[in-house]
């Protein structure tokens, strides 16, 4: 009896760049809707807590594989003592910050606090290495491990930072952040696919060229204006000055994001942070972008905006 011929399995075509960039575009739009659900719901629990687990979530995913590229590079970290410093750093400030009013705390004492977690943290590390006869690479595991603490869950708790942040609505705050830094991540790949010709920094990444840059920055710069006209009294001391200064900076740190992020990933041999997203990436290439333009925005917020 002869035997069917072995049919070889396909291999699935690789996607292109539109279908990566659309892909990518709708996961972080799924993502950040799901967090702004939680943040602008009428139930105290929900936009509270819920909020809380969803950051914290984010935190701990883009922690992981951030320490995942720090092994894919050779280097050694300690992947358990950072997440859990982690996620230690987020819920302590969300304490802080959801109880400032009702311990009359300063405006500067959740940062103090954080910065007591971060200076408690480098003292562990150190001390974790001192009692680790096996690991030869302390400096480096204390460098990478701190690096990717300061990296991903400090930057991203700004993000809590601006939607508790006294004087303000910090819901719409958060809002008007997403918007304006997805919308430079739009500009650029638009510009860039229609006419972009000259390569920004092709060692880092290939795709990205000047054209592009210029197109982020305004496309971000006009939905800046755009959110600033249309949201009315929601951004409280909003003016066309504030929006076109906001604009530039956060479009400018939305570049300069993608960018650090794709170095990380470069260095490490990877093409994307993680495999959450077959075809697209980790969470850390979804919010890459945010992750520096929200420190960015609090810190507009606190000293230009509202001082």
């Amino acid at each position: 009896m002869s035997s069917a011929p072995t049919v070889p399995p396909s291999n699935p075509k690789p996607l292109t760049k539109g279908q990566t960039f659309v892909r990518r575009l709708a996961s972080t739009l799924v993502l950040w809707t799901i967090v702004l659900t939680a943040i602008f719901s009428t139930h105290p629990v929900v936009a509270n807590y819920v909020f809380l687990l969803l950051v914290t979530g984010l935190a701990a995913a883009g922690l992981w594989e951030f320490y995942g590229l720090v092994e894919q590079r050779g280097l050694v970290c300690f992947r358990g003592w950072g997440l859990c410093a982690g996620v230690a750093l987020m819920a302590s400030t969300h304490y802080y910050v959801t109880h400032a009013r009702g311990f009359q705390l300063g405006p500067g004492k959740p940062n103090d606090f954080e910065t007591g977690v971060l200076v408690l943290f480098v003292l562990g590390l150190c001390l974790r290495q001192l009692f680790d006869s096996r690991n030869p690479n302390g400096i480096v595991a204390i460098a990478t491990t701190l690096l990717g603490l300061m990296y991903v869950p400090w930057l991203l708790n700004f993000i809590q930072k601006i939607n508790y942040l006294d004087g303000v609505d910090g819901r719409f705050y958060v809002l008007y952040l997403l918007i304006v830094t997805k919308f430079s991540d739009v500009g650029a790949y638009c510009v860039g696919s229609l006419i972009g010709r000259h390569k920004m920094i092709p060692r880092i990444s290939p795709g990205k060229t000047w054209e592009g840059f210029v197109g982020a920055v305004v496309v971000s710069t006009g939905a800046s204006f755009l959110m600033a006209h249309f949201a009315g009294g929601r951004l409280k001391e909003m003016n066309p000055g504030h929006a076109l200064a906001i604009g530039l900076i956060l479009s400018l740190g939305a570049v300069v994001g993608d960018l650090i992020e794709s170095a990380f990933k470069r260095e490490a041999g990877a093409k994307d942070s993680g495999r959450l997203f077959p075809g697209i990436g980790g969470i850390l290439d979804l919010i890459d972008s945010p992750l520096f333009n929200a420190p960015l925005l609090y810190l507009y917020l606190r000293h230009v905006l509202t001082h």
